[in-house]
């Protein structure tokens, strides 16, 4: 799986970080979103599907 963001989408709802946390943090002045692991393990696979449904302004995209 690999992961991206388009943080110019991000609306800093925080539902990334809190679902998927080793993948997914906020920047500490803005709250949005910062990518810390584009390519994560599959055991944390679900949790990033989940965040990127949960994501409100879908900023976070999945590819193979």
């Amino acid at each position: 799986m690999r992961v991206s963001v388009d943080r110019t989408r991000c609306a800093g709802s925080g539902q990334c970080a809190a679902l998927a946390p080793a993948v997914f943090d906020q920047g500490e002045d803005d709250g949005v979103v910062v990518l810390l692991d584009a390519t994560p393990p599959e055991a944390v696979h679900h949790a990033v599907r989940q965040a990127a449904v949960a994501c409100p302004v879908a900023a976070i995209l999945l590819g193979p």
